[in-house]
């Protein structure tokens, strides 16, 4: 088969202006309603259109929800589902997008944002090139740009199934080579960890008091010896964990009272996963009654967990990886497969019954000031996208 045509100048406006929008997690209404305005300016029905209350169950508050998009087609063929998602990280706020070559960068001190407004620019251009064909012979298909993906795929998680329907197939464009086939993912959970101590005068009274901070320090060093902080290889499986923020403290002169953390732990077995966090909490809660006043008086813990994503695995054989495989190699391109050590919205889409792979759209350092996307992969990005709800693929 031949590359699928499109308008490459078009594709490449429509990343452009979607990147100049600031839309941090949480703030994604003006980034959808520029969607919105491009699928209305291009002849589809308003009535097609909708947005879930996603926004009214997530856990930072939210000025929209996930927009979903139906593509009516009266065709034979599989229903498919095409998925981005419309946050960016706060870095990239203020961005303004240039073109250096085959690279877009921002010509301000930001990160780009094509994590992952490339995606949803994809998306687009391929809903924007199916309409303008004029043909209603094609197979139904549904777009979903998800919210809060970048606070842990809180767009995702909350999304209205019922919205969506029957999917047969479902792609995700996220981060990453054009080449490469996302097929699951890893689970992860956060922890919120508060540690109460009691204060003292530390120059006059230290043994008054019980250091939150040391209790903390007992617990680390403990998890660290043990190997269960980092990168934890046992008996009963691999994964990671780290305690990434620690707050507490005002003064030197002071036993601190106060301590709170914030950790994660991930693995690709959600039992490995659950007992890293197991021991964990273990680690604090020894820790805390370890450390004692000289009256005996010990310290308090409050340890909570929330799952982000459970991790899920597609089969090489699936449909969605092999309509993708098929469009990869449509390019001449090589492509391959591999299970991402971070979380997707396909994870959560995997719970809700919608097996998705994950399809990169040439964004390179992501999460940087020296962000970029490369031209030639984001054009060809675009092509898959277009094939894969045109029925070519």
């Amino acid at each position: 088969m031949s590359p699928t045509l499109m308008n490459a100048d078009a594709a490449l406006d429509r990343f452009v202006e979607l990147t100049k929008i600031p839309g941090k997690s949480g703030d994604e209404k003006m980034v959808a309603q520029q969607i919105v305005q491009a699928l209305l300016n291009a002849g589809l029905d308003g009535q097609q259109i909708a947005f879930d209350d996603a926004n009214q169950r997530t856990r930072i508050p939210g000025n929209c929800g996930n927009l979903i998009v139906h593509l009516p087609g009266t065709g034979s063929g599989p229903t498919t589902m095409l998925s981005a998602h419309m946050d960016t990280v706060p870095i990239c706020v203020g961005s303004q997008p240039v073109r250096q070559g085959d690279e877009m960068t921002s010509e301000t001190p930001t990160g780009l944002g094509a994590d992952d407004r490339s995606g949803c620019a994809a998306i687009l251009t391929a809903a924007i090139e199916r309409l303008n064909c004029g043909r209603v012979d094609l197979p139904p298909a549904v777009i979903a740009f998800f919210i809060q993906e970048e606070v842990g795929l809180e767009g995702a998680r909350h999304l209205d199934k019922d919205l969506i329907g029957k999917v047969d197939r479902a792609f995700n464009f996220d981060g990453g080579s054009v080449d490469k086939l996302t097929n699951g993912a890893i689970g992860g959970e956060r922890l919120e960890i508060e540690i109460t101590g009691i204060a003292s005068h530390a120059g006059v009274a230290p043994e008054k008091g019980a250091s939150a901070i040391t209790m903390a320090s007992l617990a680390i060093a403990d998890l660290h010896q043990r190997g269960w902080l980092g990168k934890v290889v046992k008996d009963q499986g691999v994964g990671t964990s780290n305690v990434g923020v620690i707050n507490g403290g005002e003064a030197t002169n002071v036993v601190t009272p106060q301590l709170t953390l914030r950790a994660e732990a991930r693995s690709h077995d959600a039992n490995m996963r659950m007992a890293i966090v197991a021991e964990i909490r273990q680690a604090f809660e020894n820790a805390v009654a370890s450390v004692c006043t000289d009256a005996g008086q010990c310290g308090q813990l409050k340890f909570d967990s929330h799952v982000d994503y459970e991790a899920f695995r597609l089969p090489e054989d699936h449909p969605s990886i092999t309509a993708a495989d098929a469009a990869v190699r449509d390019l001449g391109r090589t492509p391959f497969i591999e299970v991402a050590g971070g979380g997707l919205d396909a994870n959560w889409l995997f719970i809700h019954g919608i097996e998705s792979v994950t399809m990169g759209c040439g964004q390179c350092n992501i999460h940087t000031v020296d962000e970029r996307l490369n031209i030639p992969d984001y054009l060809d990005a675009c092509r898959i996208a277009t094939g894969l709800i045109t029925g070519k693929y």
